[in-house]
Formats: C-alpha cells, structure tokens, sequence
C-alpha cells in the first residue's frame, strides 16, 4: 500500500472519538460538559470511573500504536514517509472530523505512536517521564512538556545518527502538536506540586536554621 494510503489509514485511526463515544453510549453524557470539556480519557475517568476510563484510555493508545507500528514493521516504510504516518493519529485524534476538528489533546495517542514506532521502549521511557511529571508538576500542559523533553533526551542518548535524526523529526513535529492542543495552560506558569513545595520550603527552613 502508498505510503499516503498508510497516513489517510493513521489519520483516520487517529481521529476515531472513543471516549466522546464511550461517554454518551455507555454513560449518557456528553464529554464536552464533563471536566474541562476535552474528549479524551481523562474525563470518561471523570465521567464513568476507574472500567470505563481504562477502555477510553486503551483504545486511544492503540489508535496510535498500531496503525504506525503496522506501517513500520508490517510495511516495512521508512523515512520521512513513516514520519508523516507517525504523526498522523495525533493529528487525527487533535482535529477530528469525526467531532468537527475540535479533538483532544492526543496525549494517549502520542504514547501509542511511539510504541508502534519503536516497537515499545520510546512509548515506555515516555509514559514514565510523563507520570514523572504528573507527579512533579502542577498543570498537566507543563507535565506533557516535562514528559517529551525526557524522551527527546532518551532519543539523544540511545540512537545513533541517522536514526536519531530522523527520530527527532517526529518528536519535533509530535512536541509542537502538543503545545498547541494545551496551548491555553501554557498562559499559568509552572508550579511545583504541594507535596514538593512543602518539601522544598522544609529543606530550606531547615538549612536556614542550621546557619543561625
């Protein structure tokens, strides 16, 4: 199959609205009044629990692991037309047709693509400096930015040459997408979480005390 024929297959997957879906099949609501109105997982959590969430949460990640990792390693394509595939269920997920080109953040959908684009371990190092930043940040737009600045280091440090590359190429143009699907948190600075900033202010109490 073209490799255009592969980005049109990746956009579509992409732009499937599972958790819009999920939220007015199963649970009767509409996702746009629930939460902050995003049509991702994190408000089918909101909206049905723990079961459903997951469900949102899985689909979205497999909407972008499997049709770039079909095309990497069924199709064997390389290159920047693999690129372009990579992005697109981003993409799709961002700006939907399905939802009028108003789609989700594609958070769920990025740590998919980078799965099936390096078999496993990029979406792996991702999903950990992600919850890294869930956890050290206060914002989830700045814990997303904490999330692919970790895993561009990771594609420095572990990939050689060509490959790192044209790794880079993705993430550069996945990093961008990104910013702007979060593009209205970005107006609040960075903050530390509470637990982190009592910490922080108790180590510098505690130094200062030292000093008298």
């Amino acid at each position: 199959m073209h490799p255009f024929l592969w980005f049109l297959l990746a956009f579509f997957a992409g732009s499937l609205p599972f958790s819009a879906w999920i939220t007015r099949l199963f649970l009767g609501r509409n996702i746009r009044n629930v939460g902050d109105g995003n049509p991702g997982a994190t408000n089918v959590f909101h909206a049905g629990g723990v079961a459903w969430g997951i469900l949102a949460l899985l689909l979205d990640f497999l909407k972008g692991a499997l049709p770039v990792g079909a095309a990497a390693y069924g199709a064997e394509i390389a290159g920047w037309p693999l690129a372009l595939i990579a992005l697109a269920p981003a993409l799709g997920h961002a700006f939907s047709p399905f939802l009028r080109g108003r789609g989700g953040k594609a958070i769920a959908a990025t740590v998919g693509l980078w799965t099936g684009l390096t078999f496993g371990p990029s979406g792996v190092m991702l999903g950990i400096f992600l919850t890294l930043g869930e956890l050290l940040l206060n914002g989830d737009a700045w814990a997303v930015l904490f999330g692919m600045g970790g895993l561009g280091a990771h594609l420095l440090l572990n990939h050689p040459g060509e490959e790192a590359a044209f790794l880079l190429s993705v993430w550069t143009g996945n990093t961008l997408l990104l910013i702007y699907t979060h593009r209205t948190e970005y107006m609040q600075p960075p903050r530390l979480r509470r637990w982190l900033e009592r910490l922080v202010g108790a180590d510098r109490a505690g130094g200062a005390g030292g000093n008298e």
